[in-house]
């Protein structure tokens, strides 16, 4: 029996060490994406920060200004742009973004577009109305498919369809915390317009359709910017979940060489102790 349990033992420790050094490559391989996530995230947030000051200013610019944008009503059909990841291995990094969003959109008339594979399998499964699954892949969303995506959410919300744009994404924080959140990008708030002077700025053609020219630039700016701190936060979730699950394999094989080591001294003693027990009958 002694045998067998060594036997067993040692195909375990084999086993764990080749689980070791699979983790230990996704690691790495997620260590080094972080590294471009990160930069991008710093890279995008001036763009961002520069349309969302040009947007308040022209809002700002007349006490006369108006625009359907910044109108408020009554929402009877949002829209919700969910991120999610298109693998797992990343720890709670998908499950928290899915879970905020079904709760933000419980008992609401709704309409979902997902990007990423675990979003568009989610929603397809729980049965909420996706507007559509272009954007399967996350990771092959680029720039300006997000302003193609803007340039339509702009063009459905003024049409009437959808009185409330938000997304739902993950804010990278730090390599350790990445934050659920949802952010409401139509109507437009928080840009200043509630505090209109005559400015001294001129506008060609005019204010008004000037703006109406910027905000799906700046809607395409925050989808991209959100992507950015989601893929970062993908990244970031998955090395932490990675160096922990490689921890763990290493506690195990030490557990399991501590074992083994006490099933062969084990099996040596009784040996031993067979062989005295022999040489003197």
């Amino acid at each position: 029996m002694a045998g067998v349990s060594m036997k067993d033992i040692k195909l375990r420790i084999r086993s764990m060490e080749s689980t070791k050094q699979i983790t230990k490559a996704m690691e790495m391989v997620a260590a080094s994406k972080l590294r471009r996530a990160q930069d991008n995230v710093t890279r995008s947030r001036p763009y961002f920060e520069t349309l969302f000051d040009t947007v308040c200013k022209i809002a700002a610019s007349s006490p006369a200004f108006t625009s359907p944008y910044l109108e408020e009503r009554e929402v009877k059909r949002a829209c919700y742009v969910v991120i999610a990841g298109d693998r797992g291995l990343a720890g709670g990094y998908n499950h928290n973004v899915l879970k905020l969003a079904e709760a933000e959109m419980a008992g609401k008339e709704v309409t979902v577009v997902p990007i990423g594979k675990r979003c568009v399998e989610n929603f397809r499964a729980h049965g909420f109305e996706i507007l559509t699954d272009a954007w399967y892949e996350a990771g092959a969303v680029s720039v300006s498919d997000c302003f193609t995506m803007a340039r339509d959410l702009c063009k459905r919300f003024l049409s009437g369809e959808f009185d409330e744009v938000n997304i739902v994404y993950t804010n990278f924080v730090s390599i350790l915390v990445q934050q659920p959140a949802v952010m409401r990008i139509l109507p437009l708030h928080g840009t200043g317009a509630e505090e209109r002077h005559v400015s001294e700025t001129l506008y060609e053609p005019d204010s008004q359709e000037l703006f109406g020219k910027i905000v799906p630039e700046y809607v395409g700016g925050l989808i991209y910017g959100a992507l950015c701190e989601c893929v970062a936060s993908e990244q970031g979730a998955r090395r932490t979940a990675m160096d922990s699950a490689t921890k763990n394999a290493e506690d195990m094989i030490s557990d399991l060489s501590l074992r083994y080591n006490r099933a062969r001294q084990g099996a040596i003693t009784q040996e031993i102790t067979e062989i005295v027990a022999g040489s003197n009958t």
